[in-house]
């Protein structure tokens, strides 16, 4: 049954960042994209406005055609966009996967590279066109050892992934009539990539409760701090990244509840971190200690350990870590962004 344009941008409306005009036209892999990087971050939806009809088509196309392309075509053109995003998802899916996978054994030799060269091999996926999945995942594993245990691994392995998997571009065998796509193992297949994806990250939250709500409100707030020359931009941002807490609040139905919800985060985020307590020992405050407290404190020790005025040895390092300390402190007193 041919596909429909406005119901396609009925439902890129709906529920576009949850992929749900790519689950209509049969785009499942662009759809669990969606799924995991809730529309692109945001960019992808905004972006397909103009690129629906095009999705359309290619959903509309004669399967006749499709099934007579000849085996020796001529592989599709290199698309700056895809190979933007092949890096980008690979390093979320590097970064998703040091937050909730880096205890286990042989993290950084095996577990990390298939987690890049799943996220590149995704995006490679999407439309009409895929790659050599063996051959992405290959070059990630082998570029993985050559920066063991760094932090910053998942960028040099995904742009090396991304490349791979550019250089072995193809397109996509011919699809079944969409009468034999039944909806329901679709559905299935679907959410069990978004479970294996998700669950590790779940577990890792709130095993990690308190740190992981101020790591998410900084990373929040430096993606927000970016946009400040654009405010309606920003506004559009913010509110896309706090539909999970609206939509708890419709379940729930606000009023008590959205209370109850909120003096929850406040107790949280009472507790101190252990970097915190550190910090408060460097500066020799006490836990209740105000920001005016702590501003003085820093200064004084800034005055006294700065290796301008201080000769010792062991001035400088002294004099990072107050500034380090300062910075940690500074961060939990910052006014409440968010509504």
């Amino acid at each position: 049954m041919a596909k429909s344009v406005m119901v396609a941008y009925a439902l890129w409306a709906a529920g576009g960042p949850l992929g749900l005009h790519h689950l209509y036209l049969r785009r499942d892999s662009h759809a669990l994209l969606w799924m995991l990087t809730l529309g692109g971050f945001g960019f992808g939806w905004v972006r397909e406005f103009i690129r629906i009809p095009a999705y359309v088509g290619e959903a509309n196309q004669d399967a006749e055609k499709e099934r007579k392309r000849p085996p020796t075509m001529a592989p599709p053109p290199v698309g700056p966009v895809r190979f933007a995003g092949q890096v980008c998802v690979g390093i979320y899916f590097g970064t998703v996967a040091l937050i909730g996978l880096n205890s286990l054994n042989f993290f950084y030799l095996i577990v990390l590279p298939l987690c890049v060269g799943a996220g590149v091999h995704l995006v490679s996926s999407v439309g009409q066109q895929t790659s050599d999945l063996q051959k992405t995942m290959t070059t990630c594993l082998i570029t993985s050892p050559l920066f063991y245990g760094s932090t910053l691994s998942p960028l040099p392995i995904s742009l090396a992934a991304s490349v791979t998997a550019a250089q072995h571009r193809k397109f996509k065998p011919p699809q079944r009539p969409e009468s034999k796509q039944e909806l329901g193992p679709r559905l299935f297949r679907l959410g069990l990539a978004w479970l294996a994806f998700s669950a590790p990250l779940g577990y890792c939250i709130f095993h990690n409760t308190t740190a992981t709500l101020y790591y998410l409100s900084d990373c929040v707030a430096a993606l927000l701090d970016i946009f400040w020359f654009l405010p309606w931009l920003r506004s559009v941002i913010e509110y896309i990244l706090l539909m999970p807490y609206r939509i708890l609040c419709v379940f729930t139905g606000g009023g008590y509840y959205e209370e109850a919800w909120r003096k929850v985060l406040e107790i949280l985020l009472r507790e101190y971190t252990e970097r915190e307590k550190e910090a408060l020992q460097v500066l020799s405050l006490q836990a209740e200690a105000s920001l005016e407290e702590i501003t003085h404190s820093y200064r004084e020790l800034a005055k006294t350990w700065h290796p301008d005025h201080n000769p010792s040895k062991d001035a400088e390092a002294m004099f990072v870590k107050v500034q380090e300390a300062y910075e940690i402190l500074l961060r939990r007193h910052k006014p409440h962004r968010f509504k």
